[in-house]
């Protein structure tokens, strides 16, 4: 993939995802707080459930006060069946109280503070800046992982490492919107297994690493 196409790509994909059906918690919540507890909800769970029991879960919860309100039963109760339900119940209200105790309640927005608290790695500490704060920062999930690897845009083995070769290509501007279009794209048309490359509105420009391999080993 030529570094010169990516403003064009990511015109492409703008302009279809309105097609495509949204999974992703982004265009649910932009409130700091319910983006962090979405986040760490994801971990482990797949996009459609992740955003089920997010709907649920925020009917009743807006704020750490209210979610230290209920215990952490009841709150297992609202977060079930997430991956590891009862580690994250414990986590969120762990975060809750160290929000009120440390930072009146409001969520940090400098990476440092935000990788301090329980359960909060670098995806859902960018993912929060991004999204919730619309502070630079790239937060890089599997969706983008596999993507901009299969796209031959980097040639990295772990998402940790894709941030930071992110950091040093990609252009500034795409910085926010890369998660949320690719995680969308992802969840319809670069699928894990068998990409649906047939209708994919960028095939020309993708180079397809490993996409090969795949089918051939599924025949």
């Amino acid at each position: 993939m030529n570094e010169r196409d990516i403003p064009q790509i990511f015109a492409i994909l703008q302009e279809n995802k309105k097609q495509w059906q949204d999974s992703t918690l982004e265009s649910l919540e932009k409130d700091p707080f319910l983006v962090l507890v979405g986040c760490i909800l994801s971990l482990r769970t797949k996009d459609q459930m992740t955003r089920q029991v997010a709907e649920r879960l925020f009917r009743t919860v807006r704020t750490p006060q209210q979610l230290l309100g209920l215990s952490e039963e009841e709150l297992i109760r609202l977060i079930y069946p997430v991956g590891f339900y009862r580690r994250k119940a414990k986590n969120l209200r762990d975060i809750s109280r160290i929000l009120i105790e440390k930072y009146q309640g409001q969520v940090p927005s400098i990476l440092e503070e935000l990788l301090e608290l329980p359960g909060v790695g670098r995806k859902t500490a960018n993912l929060v800046l991004t999204v919730g704060f619309g502070n630079p920062g790239i937060c890089v999930d599997t969706h983008v992982h596999r993507i901009v690897n299969r796209w031959g845009y980097v040639n990295t083995k772990t998402p940790e490492k894709t941030e930071i070769a992110l950091r040093d290509k990609l252009p500034l501007k795409f910085w926010i919107p890369i998660n949320s279009l690719l995680v969308l794209f992802g969840q319809n048309i670069c699928l894990p297994r068998q990409p649906r490359c047939n209708r994919c509105p960028i095939e020309n420009y993708c180079d397809k690493m490993r996409v090969e391999f795949m089918e051939i080993k599924k025949k």
